[in-house]
């Protein structure tokens, strides 16, 4: 169990790292052709994974799903990365991972009427006044409030892929259902490349990024997150994910020095409790959860 939930908490970390590794890449690179460059390379690395330990089918699989789980990831990417150049890395990232869940909900709502508890309508609430103070300083940034629309997008992209997901992973394995998604995002992004400059990638700064971005923060993230999901319960993974946007905060405040008013820092705290009390379980619940599966 201590290695499953150390793979969790390290591909959370590694998650947390998406932006700032952005921060760190040629000018040159545009938001919107570097998350078609993790989709590329992170798409290639997933499904060749799987390939080799033959886990890859072409049959059973949910057509129409799949096209919405591609085109969600594939959303995800410019939106993400673009917030985070507006808004900062920090800002940028917590949205983006806070507002996942609670627009999961509400779309499971909506769509397949499936009402919410309780401890969802707190932490929705919570994370709603953690958007608001958010928006507070930047009143006078068009950026700095655009960034956050964006990253309100990329986690409602988040949301449908998660609920996607969910259903192509009743046909196939983890490693399959990740791989492929990832490499048809990749193909639907794959114009982006050819509408910029992408000289970039061959410098030694440009490859390292893009190698780093895609293989480790991306192929080696969601391997490890799959691996460790195994013997780990989802409502424990959920709360060790947090690691991702703390990880993404510290990084923006110490290695890109980013700077945010204390008003920024208490809407960050409020999105961060929101996911954490959404994702919390008792012992007792998950004994008598045990309980019911026995």
């Amino acid at each position: 169990m201590k290695v499953s939930v150390l793979f969790v908490l390290l591909a959370a970390i590694l998650w947390g790292t998406t932006g700032t590794t952005q921060a760190f890449a040629p000018e040159e690179a545009a938001p919107l052709v570097f998350g078609a460059v993790r989709m590329a390379v992170g798409g290639i690395t997933l499904l060749l994974f799987a390939a080799l330990r033959g886990q890859l089918k072409h049959s059973g699989w949910p057509v129409k799903t799949l096209i919405i789980a591609a085109l969600s990831m594939a959303f995800y990417q410019p939106f993400f990365f673009s917030a985070v150049s507006l808004s900062g890395i920090a800002v940028g990232t917590v949205v983006a991972i806070g507002s996942a869940p609670i627009i999961a909900g509400c779309l499971e709502w909506l769509v397949f009427k499936k009402v919410p508890q309780t401890k969802w309508w707190i932490a929705t609430a919570a994370a709603i006044a953690g958007v608001s103070l958010l928006f507070i300083p930047s009143a006078s940034s068009g950026g700095s409030f655009l960034g956050i629309m964006l990253a309100l997008g990329a986690g409602f992209s988040f949301a449908v892929y998660t609920l996607t997901s969910k259903k192509l992973l009743q046909k196939q394995k983890p490693e399959a259902v990740t791989g492929t998604v990832f490499f048809l995002s990749a193909v639907l992004l794959a114009p982006l490349l050819f509408l910029y400059d992408m000289s970039w990638i061959l410098s030694v700064q440009g490859t390292a990024v893009s190698l780093y971005i895609g293989v480790i923060a991306t192929g080696a993230a969601y391997l490890l997150f799959t691996t460790g999901l195994a013997k780990v319960p989802a409502s424990t993974a959920v709360t060790l994910s947090l690691a991702e946007p703390l990880t993404a905060s510290l990084l923006g405040t110490v290695l890109v020095r980013e700077s945010l008013p204390l008003v920024s820092w208490a809407g960050i705290a409020l999105l961060l409790l929101g996911i954490f009390y959404i994702s919390y379980q008792p012992k007792k619940n998950k004994i008598n959860a045990e309980q019911v599966k026995a």
